[in-house]
């Protein structure tokens, strides 16, 4: 009788976290209108430091460029 009450509680955890993984990934599936990278907040244009030997200067670390926007981050 315990062996089978163990086993039946083994089996209820499978079945219940199978299910609960199940409806988690049903309700965030792939949204192909989001944003791949938050916006970044506007720095300007850096800010600088002068010490010995020279100027430092700090600015955003994200540059636009010209390239294609990228459409998805699939990798296999």
């Amino acid at each position: 009788m315990r062996l089978f009450l163990i086993k039946a509680v083994a089996s209820a955890l499978t079945i219940g976290a199978t299910v609960a993984s199940a409806v988690f990934v049903t309700s965030h599936l792939k949204n192909p209108s989001a944003p791949l990278q938050p916006a970044a907040m506007n720095a300007g244009d850096g800010s600088s430091a002068t010490a010995l030997g020279g100027t430092l200067t700090v600015g955003p670390s994200v540059q636009p460029s010209s390239g294609p926007p990228m459409t998805s981050t699939y990798a296999s």
